[in-house]
């Protein structure tokens, strides 16, 4: 026994019975015993006459303070002592909602033991269901939809336990709600449906749940948004891929500029660009203007760039995905494409941080002193990029293809006048590769 319920013991023990009243254990006494996770001290508090509903700091209850504490035995000590089930806190969540976002399912039994309401919602009209299927395991989803608990109960945005459920990529319980007859294509007030909380949860498999069941893949969300746009715009290629292979459209152009083929090869993703490429996108489609209207407020109240139209394999090439371009370029991608502003591959890739992708590129057009429309030849653009990992492997492979370092951009600066005036990092990198000057010391280069 902790030496706080033994010592309430003892104090309990010197009224016997026949002596009078017993005094009243202050509701202080029963808080600390909840904090410090002593089942023994608690349960002596309540058997003193501590309450078990007492309000404690903030409005908490002592259920909803012990359900904190992830601990199932107090939990049942205070409800086998009284403690109300339903007995909201100051917010107005009861302690099966927050049981529910703990996710412990044995808690969120013990309360629905002890017939914790299953409709009382939160202020925002958040149910435990909703809850429950976010955090908490499947079989316990289960149980309330059985208890009765509505599968397509809306908070006020809109959102119901399936996206809850979808948003986190709970598989088992999203399977729950649809056989308890959740509607899949419910919309939201801001126009996402399960499908997008799905993709968002970055679990493919709640997107392939979906899909297979029936789920309106060509719904639109905000901004006019696909949902295979949604799915790269999170990341989730494996979603992507799904989508794809269902028939997305693959021409469409993102808030972004970009087709689903361009964000793939800056991902370097070879696995869903050979989706997409099967799927028939276009390997030299061009980034253009989009037709969705940017927020500008989210981006400083200026909307993007404009970015001249260009192909994936230059998009791969500025990001250093040398597979990706691998890739592109046997699907047949033109390696002599130039951009508006004159940007071919290889100076595409002399911005990709990765020495591999631009020895690749200078395989597929070998000239090494090519400029860009700002006279910029690909060793001022490397100079350009900083310290960073790839920098001397870079810069080696230029030399080895006999880069020139008195080209001067339009600004009349040459390449090593660019190193001279630059980081004293670059500067003695630049130095150890193109006129042998020492070895640049690790350390200095961490710096």
């Amino acid at each position: 026994m902790h030496k706080l319920g033994l010592a309430l013991t003892m104090a309990l023990a010197a009224f016997p019975a026949g002596a009078g009243a017993r005094p009243q254990v202050d509701a202080d006494v029963l808080a600390r015993a909840i904090a410090a996770d002593d089942v023994a001290g608690a349960v002596a508090a309540l058997e003193g006459g501590a309450d078990a509903n007492a309000q404690l700091a903030y409005g908490e209850s002592p259920l909803s303070r012990a359900i904190e504490t992830q601990d199932p035995a107090m939990v049942l000590a205070l409800l086998e002592h009284g403690a109300k089930p339903d007995a909201a806190d100051a917010e107005g969540l009861s302690p099966l909602a927050l049981a529910c976002e703990r996710g412990n399912g044995t808690i969120v039994g013990a309360l629905l033991d002890h017939h914790a309401s299953l409709g009382r919602a939160a202020p925002d009209g958040t149910t435990p269901l909703a809850v429950c299927a976010r955090f908490a395991p499947a079989d316990t989803v289960s149980r309330m939809l059985a208890m009765g608990a509505k599968a397509d109960s809306a908070d006020a945005r809109g959102q119901t336990p399936l996206m809850w459920a979808a948003s986190s990529g709970n598989v088992e319980a999203m399977a729950a709600l649809l056989k308890a007859g959740a509607q899949i294509d419910r919309v939201t007030d801001g126009g996402f449906t399960p499908l997008f909380f799905a993709i968002k949860s970055g679990v493919p498999e709640a997107t392939r749940m979906l899909l297979d069941a029936g789920a309106d893949a060509s719904r639109r969300g905000p901004e006019n948004t696909s949902a295979l746009q949604i799915a790269l715009y999170q990341k989730n290629w494996g979603a992507a891929a799904m989508l794809a292979r269902r028939g997305a459209d693959l021409s469409e152009i993102d808030r972004n500029g970009n087709r689903p083929l361009h964000v793939a090869a800056a991902a370097g993703d070879t696995d869903l660009i050979s989706v997409l490429l099967a799927k028939g996108a276009d390997v030299d489609g061009l980034t253009g203007p989009s037709r969705i209207k940017w927020v500008t407020e989210a981006n400083f109240g200026m909307p993007p760039p404009p970015v001249p139209p260009t192909p994936p394999l230059l998009v791969a090439a500025q990001n250093g995905q040398v597979d990706a371009m691998k890739l592109l370029v046997k699907a047949g991608a033109n390696t002599a494409f130039v951009a508006g502003n004159g940007t071919n591959v290889v100076l595409a890739a002399a911005h990709g941080h990765s020495a591999d992708a631009l020895d690749y590129a200078l395989g597929l057009t070998p000239d090494v002193n090519v400029v860009d429309g700002s006279g910029a030849t690909p060793l001022h653009i490397v100079l350009n990029g900083g310290m960073h990992p790839q920098l001397e492997s870079m810069l080696r492979v230029l030399a080895s293809h006999d880069a020139r370092t008195d080209i001067p951009n339009k600004y009349g600066a040459t390449a090593a006048q660019m190193a001279d005036k630059g980081l004293t990092t670059v500067r003695t990198v630049y130095r150890h590769v193109f006129t042998g000057g020492p070895a640049p010391r690790l350390t200095a280069l961490q710096n």
